[in-house]
């Protein structure tokens, strides 16, 4: 869907409801696109395994990161405290 400037000031409302049911929405200035509204996704109803969760999980098969308490001492050994 592209909208104007015009439209959106005058409609805001119906713009965001067309947003809201899953429409892009690209706003024109004298007829150049300058901006996009997109539809947020909701991350409570995601699973991790599907769309925005590649990151979670990255570290699960690390076998140093078991004890989590002994790989932080490990990270620390090396530092000088002052």
């Amino acid at each position: 869907m592209e909208i104007n400037i015009k439209q959106l000031r005058i409609q805001p409302g119906r713009i965001i409801s067309e947003a809201e049911n899953g429409q892009e929405i690209t706003i024109t200035y004298r007829g150049k696109p300058r901006a996009k509204i997109v539809p947020i996704i909701d991350r409570r109803n995601v699973d991790a395994d599907k769309e925005g969760g590649e990151l979670f999980g990255i570290w699960k098969n690390r076998e140093d990161l078991n004890d989590v308490n002994q790989f932080i001492r490990n990270a620390r050994k090396g530092r000088v405290l002052c």
